[in-house]
This record gives C-alpha cells, structure tokens and sequence, in this order.
C-alpha cells in the first residue's frame, strides 16, 4: 500500500506532514484497517495516484478531471484558512515588485512560469484568466515547481507566474524572493486539491481519520499546513472546470 501527500511537501514541511500522517494512521489501525507505516516519497506522483494499492493520496483538479476520474476514488478536500468557501482555494498572479505594468491585462504579451502542464492552479487558472482578460502570453516557461515558478519570477527569467494560495504562503513564509514579488491579480476559486484512494478501497473510513487527525493536529502544525479542517465537494464540481490545452 502506498500513502503519499506530495502536494505541499517542501523540506519546510515534511515533519509536519509526516506527524498529520501519523495522526491518520494511527486513526485507521485502531479501528481495525491497515494503513502504511509513513509516507513514502519516492517515485512519480502519477505512479502512486493509478497504482491499484494506493491507500491515500492528495492530487491536483486538473489531473483529477483530465487523467484520474473513473480510475481512483475521491476521499475528500481539505478546508484551508483562506478567505474563499470551504473546499476551495485560488491562485495568486505574482510578478516583480518593481515590473511597472499594474494590472493583470498589462501583461499582454507576457512570459509565464508555469509549474506544471497538469496544474489547476499554476497553468488552468491563468488561462482561464488571460482568455476571460482576453490576452496572451508570449512564452510557457516550465519550471517544475510552484516553487521554482516563483524564483523564476524574481529571477526575471519568467514576467507573471500563478501560484496556489497556500504555496504562496509558504513563498512568504520560507523565501526570500516573496519580498521582490507582488500579487497583480487573484483567480477565481475551484475546489481544492483532493485526497484519492484507490477506485476499489472505501473513502468513509479514511475521511474519517482525517477529520479528527486536523482537529487533534497540533496548531503550528495546521497553521503551517494551512488546515481547517476536511470536507466533500461533488465529483461534478470538478469535472465542470474547463480544461485546458497542455502548454508545452
């Protein structure tokens, strides 16, 4: 069996994730369900998400909707302290602090780091928002990382890059280049990424034991995780999103 929650595990984060894991395990096994010892971090995130073992995951929308609907099985979304309804987050349009276009559809023409081709939040949502602002950009910069879409930013290799809300705390909270950025514009919300389990394995149990490990995780703990708490968003909330073509 395969337990892994690769979406915000930086190096920052790893102990914290590894002791809500810990929480959710020991949830499982005292009411009789196996779960795996620790998180493994190994591999390719699409391995484990179709792996037929996979026990708990946390995905991305987009792969959900493009890739992963019909082939695994929705456990539930996280509620994050956002300022947007419960299960869902946005994403933050960042450019140079010192870039003298202002607004969003200033950027016309624009080079975008972009971390993923896969990614609702780094490429679906600034789509979205360049075609509703009726712009393009000039160049798709992959970066392989929200992370590294940021560094690109500051670095002026990229001009705009779309971060997730809760990355871009963790931006702000763990490097420095957060203080040469600024947020041009805001996304509109879509539901959160979402934890999966295998297609064949029941999600009550695994719910469950979420929920009362983010209530009994420790608060820095679910502070830096950005955790309130778990919820269901309805598998069409997902499959409603448009999605886009993959950029490079």
């Amino acid at each position: 069996m395969i337990a892994s929650l690769p979406m915000y595990d930086w190096p920052e984060t790893r102990a914290a994730n590894d002791r809500f894991w810990i929480i959710i395990r020991d949830n499982l096994r005292r009411g009789d369900h196996p779960a795996p010892e620790s998180l493994c971090r190994m591999g390719d995130p699409w391995e484990h998400w179709q792996d037929p073992t996979l026990f708990l995951s946390q995905t991305c929308g987009l792969p959900y909707r493009a890739r992963l609907h019909g082939k695994v099985t929705l456990v539930g979304t996280p509620v994050h302290d956002l300022p947007c309804e419960p299960g869902h987050y946005f994403s933050v349009i960042v450019a140079r602090a010192l870039d003298e276009r202002r607004e969003f559809a200033d950027f016309a023409g624009a080079r975008l780091a972009v971390n993923d081709g896969m990614s609702q939040s780094g490429w679906a949502a600034a789509d979205a928002m360049a075609r509703a602002s009726e712009i393009e950009f000039s160049n798709i910069i992959p970066s392989g990382a929200h992370r590294a879409s940021a560094l690109a930013v500051a670095g002026g290799k990229a001009d705009l890059a779309a971060l997730d809300a809760v990355t871009w705390k963790l931006v702000q909270k763990f490097d420095d280049s957060a203080m040469s950025l600024r947020v041009v514009a805001t996304t509109l919300p879509t539901p959160a990424l979402p934890y999966i389990t295998a297609l064949d394995r029941s999600p009550v149990e695994i719910f469950a034991a979420i929920q009362d490990a983010i209530e009994h995780l420790d608060p820095a703990d679910r502070a830096l995780l950005c955790l309130k708490g778990v919820t269901t968003i309805p598998v069409n909330r997902y499959l409603e999103l448009q999605t886009p073509d993959t950029p490079f």
